[in-house]
């Protein structure tokens, strides 16, 4: 295996148990494409690229980096977790409960009405070396 194949970063998504699947599948996508936005200078290490199909079938800009799903009991784990990527820099987007119903200006009008201890976490999606994200994951369980 040359350097090329190995990987230094990952992708990590940390989902709330308690949230029905139709609202957590739209909070991850919305993280999802939050963090790539919001990390545009990390590109290179996200490590995007095209798989080409033996038809000559293109399927584009996909990572080769990890991206592991994990389960939370509750917000306040998703919250710990917000808590120490601030603290120690790592990338991340979190989605809570004020961001879904209603339009885009509802809902940033709601989320700033509610105070941080009042929000409930559906999710976060973190992305950095592998080590140091998995230093902030390594209790929770993989999505099932």
């Amino acid at each position: 295996m040359s350097n090329s194949d190995v990987t230094t970063h990952k992708f990590t998504a940390i989902l709330s148990k308690k949230v029905e699947a139709g609202k957590i599948m739209n909070a991850l996508a919305h993280m999802s494409i939050g963090l790539v936005a919001s990390n545009i200078d990390k590109l290179k290490e996200m490590n995007f690229g095209d798989y080409v199909d033996k038809d000559g079938g293109v399927h584009p800009s996909l990572s080769n980096n990890s991206y592991v799903i994990l389960r939370a009991d509750n917000s306040n784990q998703i919250r710990t977790v917000r808590n120490m990527a601030i603290e120690k820099g790592i990338p991340f987007v979190d989605f809570t409960n004020t961001m879904q119903e209603g339009t885009y200006l509802e809902q940033l009008a709601r989320t700033k009405e509610t105070p941080e201890a009042d929000l409930e976490y559906y999710g976060i999606c973190l992305f950095d070396t592998i080590e140091k994200v998995s230093e902030l994951t390594k209790k929770f369980s993989l999505w099932r």
